[in-house]
């Protein structure tokens, strides 16, 4: 991976955004992302890897599956795996943080670690932890700089602090989404039909329900209405072609958006930068 910018994210300069998301050996299991944004708004959505960013300036608002959150610089915005989540500047000059987003496999390593076992959660999602925060930022920050020894201690480090104060053993829920099995085949018909997706009147007629009926117990089950739920495996499943090496025109078509920018709105609303620029990030050696 090649030398990526030292720029701290920050309010300096109203109205500038800048993002780089890209994966650094040194951490393995984790991609990272620097950031500034001012109008930059993300819909709602998931991510397969436990999202935690440390805010360096500003203030970033956002909405989780557990309330909303106002978090300003020190502070830690964390989500869970699958755990839909908005994001969007909470002061007109925007927010700057430094962001982890490591796999749980990762996060459940260090929890063994510590005595924790399965899959640990967070309490909370607006983390008040300056110590763990400042440890977290040193090892984004060795990232940047190309040191693997330092980054990866310190990441380590930090999220052992985090987990120590904030983590905790998450119980296993005493009944799945008692989601009806109209909900769980409605899902399934939407991951496998990416190109040629039902309306929703079609989806709720196939299965025997009505759609308004359906739309409400879809979010309810999965945190996104249909529509949106379908955009999330879109981009999900672009993101793997892209790791592929595939071209970002192609891989639009592929999984169902009109064409290459239809791509790069929903890709950025989710992830913050453009397909190409993920693509390059994470594939240049």
């Amino acid at each position: 991976m090649g030398m990526p910018s030292t720029t701290h994210p920050g309010v300096d300069d109203p109205g500038t955004e800048s993002a780089r998301y890209w994966r650094f050996s040194g951490l393995p299991g984790t991609e990272l992302l620097t950031a500034r944004f001012v109008t930059t708004s993300f819909t709602r959505h998931t991510h397969p890897t436990y999202t935690i960013g440390v805010i360096t300036g500003g203030i970033e608002e956002y909405s989780h599956s557990r309330g909303k959150a106002r978090v300003g610089p020190g502070g830690l915005a964390v989500v869970g795996p699958g755990e839909v989540h908005t994001g969007h500047a909470g002061v007109p000059e925007g927010w700057g943080y430094r962001v982890f987003y490591p796999s749980p496999e990762v996060v459940e390593d260090i929890a063994r670690e510590l005595g924790m076992r399965g899959t640990p959660w967070f309490t909370e999602s607006d983390i008040h932890a300056p110590e763990a925060a400042r440890v977290l930022a040193s090892a984004h920050v060795a990232a940047e700089h190309g040191d693997r020894l330092t980054s990866s201690a310190l990441a380590r480090r930090g999220l052992g602090m985090l987990l120590r104060s904030h983590g905790r053993e998450r119980a296993a829920d005493p009944a799945p989404h008692a989601a009806r099995p109209e909900v769980a085949r409605a899902r399934e018909v939407l991951s496998s039909h990416l190109l040629d997706p039902p309306t929703l009147d079609e989806l709720a007629a196939r299965l025997g329900i009505g759609p308004f009926a359906l739309s409400r117990a879809f979010r309810a089950a999965y945190g996104l209405p249909p529509h949106a739920y379908l955009n999330q495996v879109r981009v999900d499943r672009a993101r793997q072609l892209l790791l592929a090496g595939r071209r970002a025109a192609e891989v639009a078509t592929e999984v169902g958006f009109a064409d290459q920018a239809h791509l790069t709105r929903h890709f950025k609303r989710h992830l913050g930068v453009p397909p190409g620029a993920y693509q390059r990030a994470l594939l240049t050696p």
